[in-house]
């Protein structure tokens, strides 16, 4: 069983990669699309940029060299052939030429990343919508134990993480590579093996102090993500239920505990931030040594003759240029490591396989009738503990068939089996004869229509939650199924109609509005088979007895399979099947159970007599406002189809 992702320790489905360089391998293919020559264009160009902005930045120090050794008359002796007029114009021109090589270093940097921001950007946006698709194909489970806040963390940094990566690396990281590899020619060939010696024992160093501090602040950085995840978990869990911390007074309670995840997140963000001065220090330390050691040279050389006044300016620009890239080179290592700790953990959640996946040639399913049937179904979410016990029953196409029992019998069990949330662990599901585990999920589900116990709406407007049952659907239809629903009405009452924001989860709205929304959608859904997981336990009477004739409008001519709470509601139905521990122990018409005088009438009567208890206690305090649904003594009518 998976673990809850926000877990102060790294939990398994997030566990760290075995080698950074699997993370980039799987990265790559976002940047070279096979089927996207446009993009492969860009990389090509925008390397080619690369490239010249590197070399003329290499380039640039030799202009400022022959400038300084012109007014310091080292130059090489041709002025003794040149006029006044080219004497003053050489100067002049080798200042310009310094200046155009400064702009077009920043020009080609520039075209550099015009051209790259398209193909970083798209693989962003690949990359999120692989991320947000693989979640909704994720089992129930995954997300019945995981956590919004921590999830959603995992997935931002995540995103964040492919652009950082994608631009250090290939932005910054292969321009730094050829920049120092420039330098080191240049260093060798214009003023010796000291020089390249120096700055090759320099930039070794530099490299190995910063690959090691850099490894040491990335275990730093993973406690600071965990503490980020864990505070942000906390924080999103409490604001969801503020009604629930209103309720008990625990505003102070909430505030110490995210208080206490914040503490966490406060030392390992100071323990970020320090390691960082120490590795900044260190470079800096490391760096001067060596440009110290090189201007040394540098200026013994001048004063031996050996060297112009340009070349000591030349090497102290070269250095202060390779200082660039080396401290760039730092940054992109720490990033780049930085953004694979948080993007391993997003191609950790993309390899985690779905639980419940299409057969091989899975078909869709054919609806010819609507018969359901449960065939010695067993199932279990843990396997020490089983749910349902070998169960069968058939719906007959076009009736309806309920399911009840006590808490805990396995009722709602079925319908997530129905749906395929779960596999079942024994015995199987069929529709039309059709088992559902070879016919493919997407055409299962659009042949089952769900008003649930706990309708939960987007925090949209109400057509668009209506709406969601049919995507396409015009508003002629929304406004037909709203009518058919008992909810027109309202929403013509409100200022912004159909407009009308519903709120976080929907809680703008009633209970009985929110349901009345969910069976619009489900009639403009218009499925052939019906599922009512105890649409209207959560409602008073007043409400559930407007609800049922809704309900009863959208079961009609539809194979329909209701889980219930309050047997008043299934009355009519023609068949009941009474559920305990995970077996069937009674199934039959309302009548015939009751005959039976087995565990349905026991519940029956016990329904009965808290319906009477709560009608006299509302008679003693005058409550007459609402209507009384009593379960009838009679025999049912005609079922309901």
């Amino acid at each position: 069983m998976d673990k809850q992702i926000d877990s102060y320790e790294q939990p398994d489905i997030f566990a760290a990669r075995a080698g950074h360089f699997s993370v980039m391998r799987e990265l790559l293919p976002y940047v070279w699309l096979k089927d996207r020559p446009d993009l492969k264009w860009r990389v090509v160009l925008a390397f080619v940029a690369l490239v010249a902005a590197k070399a003329v930045t290499v380039a640039v120090p030799f202009a400022y060299k022959a400038v300084v050794d012109w007014f310091t008359n080292d130059a090489t002796g041709a002025e003794a052939f040149a006029s006044p007029l080219a004497l003053a114009a050489i100067p002049a021109m080798l200042i310009v030429a310094y200046g155009m090589g400064r702009v077009m270093m920043i020009a080609f940097a520039q075209l550099r990343d015009v051209l790259f921001t398209r193909v970083g950007q798209n693989a962003v946006r690949m990359l999120a919508n692989q991320t947000f698709r693989h979640l909704h194909q994720l089992s129930l489970r995954f997300h019945l134990e995981r956590r919004t806040g921590g999830l959603s963390r995992v997935i931002e940094r995540g995103i964040k993480a492919v652009e950082l990566i994608i631009r250090m690396t290939i932005l910054n990281s292969i321009p730094t590579v050829i920049e120092v590899g420039m330098i080191a020619v240049l260093m060798a060939v214009y003023f010796g093996w000291q020089f390249l010696a120096i700055v090759t024992v320099t930039m070794v160093v530099y490299v190995w102090f910063t690959f090691q501090a850099s490894e040491w602040r990335i275990e730093i950085r993973r406690d600071w993500n965990d503490a980020d995840n864990e505070a942000n978990s906390k924080a999103v869990d409490s604001l969801l239920n503020y009604e629930t911390v209103k309720y008990f007074g625990n505003e102070d309670l909430e505030t110490r505990r995210f208080d206490k995840s914040m503490a966490k997140y406060e030392d390992a963000a100071i323990r970020t931030f320090s390691s960082l001065g120490i590795l900044n220090a260190g470079q800096a330390l490391i760096f001067a040594v060596g440009l110290t050691a090189c201007m040394y040279l540098a200026a013994k050389g001048v004063v031996a003759g050996e060297l112009t006044v340009g070349d000591f300016v030349m090497v102290n620009a070269l250095l202060i240029q390779l200082q660039q890239p080396l401290n760039l080179l730092g940054m992109v290592y720490r990033d780049i490591k930085q953004g694979l700790v948080d993007l391993e953990t997003m191609f950790a959640l993309l390899e985690k396989e779905p639980e419940i996946v299409d057969a091989p040639g899975a078909k869709p399913l054919e609806i010819s009738k609507g018969r359901l049937e449960f065939k010695d179904v067993s199932f279990s979410y843990d396997p020490d503990r089983k749910i349902l016990k070998n169960v069968s029953f058939d719906v007959p196409a076009g009736q309806m068939v309920a399911i009840v029992g006590p808490s805990g019998a396995g009722k709602s069990t079925i319908s997530r089996i129905l749906f395929r949330f779960y596999d079942v662990s024994g015995g199987g599901v069929l529709i039309d004869g059709q088992d559902i585990r070879d016919v493919t999920q997407h055409s299962l589900r659009a042949a089952i229509g769900m008003v649930p116990q706990d309708t939960v709406l987007f925090n949209d407007t109400i057509e668009y939650n209506i709406r969601y049952g049919d995507p396409e659907a015009s508003e002629k239809k929304i406004r037909e199924a709203a009518k058919l629903a008992q909810i027109h009405d309202f929403i013509m009452t409100l200022p912004q109609k159909y407009e009308t924001m519903v709120g976080e989860r929907g809680l703008k709205l009633s209970g009985g509005e929110k349901q009345r929304v969910a069976i619009a959608r489900t009639i403009l859904k218009g499925p052939p088979i019906l599922m009512l997981d105890e649409a209207t336990s959560a409602l008073d009477s007043y409400t559930e007895k407007e609800i049922q004739e809704s309900l009863e409008r959208v079961a009609r001519d539809r194979t329909t399979l209701v889980i219930a709470h309050r047997l008043s509601t299934v009355v009519h139905a023609d068949n009941i099947i009474v559920l305990e521990k995970g077996r069937i122990v009674e199934q039959g018409t309302h009548a015939a159970l009751l005959r039976r005088q087995g565990l349905y009438a026991g519940m029956w009567q016990r329904q009965r007599e808290a319906d009477a208890a709560r009608e006299k206690l509302a008679s003693a305090f005058g409550d007459e406002a609402e209507p009384k649904t009593v379960a009838p003594k009679s025999e049912p009518v005609v079922p309901v189809k």
